[in-house]
């Protein structure tokens, strides 16, 4: 295990300076992984109370057991659906538009961090190219002062090291990128297709809601 340790920091030290920041945006990279990925969780976006108390409702039925639902649970659906439920009064045009702004911002909240992975998955590879670069810079300048072809090649394959970490760092953050964006679409559309379905049994004929928005228990 020691000699594990030994090897690993030794890895590092070769690669150069660079070799810092691609391990601070790897310890950046990993938190917002882990992050994102418990905020991202289904049940936590869109909680399966608030689908089935809106699919046991009905057009014209009293909202009180979904608005129950709404209050118990808070999440991106619920105030979304709070949204269209707290402008009944509005006619159907512009209770959807105030809808239609809640879900955009909802969704911003959602993608919050992904552009650190986005940047991450960039810039990653291209401070290992740097790194190796600079590495080689250093070998080829030191190539008159000595012959020896083995101590050439150990150079040039400490240099890539770099290169190495650079890759590795921005493969996991490629992935979780498009993985989480994916994610993030998916839910969206079904936030959306939600509040389509709450927006259609409010107001059944038209611009007027025809719910009742009293509690009855």
């Amino acid at each position: 295990m020691t000699s594990f340790l030994a090897h690993t920091v030794d890895f590092f030290v070769k690669g150069g300076p660079f070799m810092v920041f691609l391990l601070l945006l790897s310890l950046i990279s990993c938190t917002v992984i882990i992050l994102r990925g418990r905020a991202l969780r289904e049940k936590v976006i869109i909680p399966p109370q608030i689908g089935i108390a809106l699919e046991k409702l009905a057009p014209g039925d009293d909202i009180g057991l979904l608005q129950f639902a709404i209050d118990r649970y808070p999440s991106p659906i619920s105030r979304v659906l709070g949204v269209l439920i707290a402008h009944l009064n509005w006619p159907k045009s512009e209770n959807l538009e105030a809808v239609q702004t809640r879900a955009r911002h909802e969704v911003t909240h959602m993608e919050k961090g992904l552009v650190i992975l986005e940047i991450s998955t960039g810039v990653s590879p291209l401070l290992g190219l740097l790194g190796t670069l600079s590495g080689l810079v250093g070998i080829f300048a030191a190539l008159g002062s000595t012959g020896d072809p083995a101590l050439i090649a150990r150079g040039i394959s400490e240099a890539l090291n770099a290169t190495l970490v650079g890759l590795a760092v921005a493969v996991p953050c490629l992935i979780s990128y498009n993985y989480y964006q994916r994610k993030v679409e998916v839910m969206a559309i079904t936030m959306e297709c939600m509040a389509s379905d709450l927006l259609a049994k409010c107001y059944p004929h038209g611009e007027l809601p025809q719910v009742e928005k009293q509690v009855n228990w």
